[in-house]
């Protein structure tokens, strides 16, 4: 009895350790950043390996791919659970959260920030410095010249965003726009398994036009609208902040129309050959 006592008072004392260590370093503000960047980095490789796992059990023509293709595979799996993780978060900061609403008197909007939008920034710059590393590593195999770009910005406008705490609002704004990652990859999945004739093919090509047009379109429009509107607000941040806001953006809506361009001319193409 005496023995069982003493193990459950070790217990609950290692449990107190864990909660301060956790609290005063792991979840301090000062170490959000870091903490959050390295549980981005270890989240990627959880859902690499998960995918690999699922995948291996549960899709037959997994196991019939090339290696390069089976990373891909695993490798789209990263991007979708990190789209729907931050897709979702920023949804919810831009949209429902006051932290950045005009109706909030907590100072100048550009300058709002909270543990919890640092905490979500830092897992997505844990996520872009994950991916650009498979991509260099396979590189071209897992995207091109366009993909290191956009990877690139975003990585730097995120990353910024999460040291400095500015323009926080803008960011999650264009985070938004990785709402369309999942129909993506689940293009390619469906194109891979051998399935580009099917009905969910041809669903996933419509409700891709439709998320890219809204998402990375109508939203960027908005978005730079916003900035007009609060460009007051704007240009009191730091010149390399300003740059970011009107730059990264700027250069990732060229992207998206180029890309919107190359949607709408696969859609068309499948849509002719089901006529």
């Amino acid at each position: 009895m005496v023995a069982h006592r003493k193990t459950a008072m070790a217990i609950k004392s290692y449990q107190n350790q864990a909660q301060v260590l956790v609290k005063n370093y792991l979840l301090a503000d000062p170490f959000i950043p870091y903490t959050s960047i390295l549980g981005g980095i270890f989240l990627c490789k959880v859902a690499y390996d998960l995918t690999q796992l699922i995948s291996t059990f549960y899709f037959k023509s997994y196991n019939g791919l090339t290696k390069v293709q089976r990373i891909e595979w695993n490798n789209r799996g990263i991007s979708t659970i990190h789209a729907i993780f931050i897709t979702v978060t920023s949804l919810y900061f831009v949209f429902w959260s006051d932290l950045f609403s005009d109706h909030q008197l907590a100072g100048i909007v550009t300058f709002r920030s909270s543990p919890l939008s640092v905490f979500a920034l830092g897992v997505s710059v844990g996520y872009f410095l994950a991916d650009l590393g498979m991509i260099f590593w396979l590189y071209p195999s897992l995207g091109g010249l366009e993909y290191v770009i956009h990877h690139s910005l975003s990585g730097v406008a995120v990353a910024y965003s999460m040291f400095s705490g500015e323009g926080q609002l803008y960011t999650f704004m264009i985070l938004i726009s990785e709402v369309t990652t999942p129909e993506v990859n689940m293009r390619w999945y469906l194109d891979t398994a051998g399935m580009k004739r099917s009905i969910a093919y041809l669903m996933n090509g419509v409700l891709i036009f439709f998320a890219w047009l809204a998402a990375r379109i109508v939203l960027f429009i908005y978005m730079f609208y916003h900035v007009y509107l609060h460009y007051d607000q704007v240009i009191q941040m730091h010149p390399f902040g300003y740059f970011l806001v009107f730059v990264v953006p700027s250069a990732l809506a060229m992207m998206n129309l180029m890309w919107f361009g190359k949607i709408l001319k696969g859609l068309k193409k499948t849509l002719a050959k089901r006529q």
